[in-house]
C-alpha cells in the first residue's frame, strides 16, 4: 500500500500542497524535528535574511531525510514556522527551488510566532515522512 494524496473536487489544488494525505497502515514514519538556519557548528546563517536561513533550515531537512533512505518526495507533511516579521515570500522560493516540479505535495501548515528559543532564528520547519 502507498501513500494516498487527497484533492476532492470543489476545493482549490494547488501544485504546492495536498489537501490531505492517506498514510499505509504499514509505513515507517519518519519525524522530523524543527530545523531552523543553523550550519553544523550550530550557528545562525544570516540573522536578518529569511531566504538564507530557509535555504539551510531546507538542507538539513534534507540531510535527516537522506541519513533515513527518504528524499523530499516522501514528505507528507510540513509545518512552517515563521517570525511574524519574516517575509514568506522569499522563504517559498527557497522551499520552491527545493521541491521543483515534483508531483503529489505534502500538507502544509504555516503559523506565525512572535519569536523563537533563539532570538535569531527567523523560520523553523518540522516534517514528516514515509518511509519505503
Amino acid at each position: 500500500m502507498s501513500v494516498e494524496h487527497i484533492n476532492p473536487e470543489g476545493m482549490y489544488q494547488s501544485p504546492i500542497f495536498s489537501q490531505g494525505i492517506i498514510l499505509p497502515s504499514n509505513g515507517r514514519l519518519l519525524l522530523i524535528g524543527g530545523q531552523n538556519g543553523t550550519n553544523a557548528k550550530g550557528q545562525v546563517v544570516d540573522k536578518t535574511d529569511i531566504a538564507k536561513q530557509t535555504a539551510q533550515a531546507l538542507a538539513n531537512l534534507q540531510k535527516v531525510l537522506e541519513a533515513a533512505g527518504a528524499t523530499i518526495k516522501d514528505l507528507v507533511k510540513v509545518t512552517i514556522i515563521l517570525h511574524n516579521d519574516a517575509d514568506l515570500r522569499a522563504g517559498f522560493a527557497e522551499w520552491m527551488k527545493v521541491w521543483g516540479k515534483n508531483t503529489n505535495p505534502p500538507t502544509v501548515t504555516s503559523l506565525r510566532v512572535p519569536g523563537f528559543a533563539n532570538p535569531d532564528f527567523l523560520i523553523e520547519i518540522e516534517a514528516l515522512a514515509v518511509l519505503k
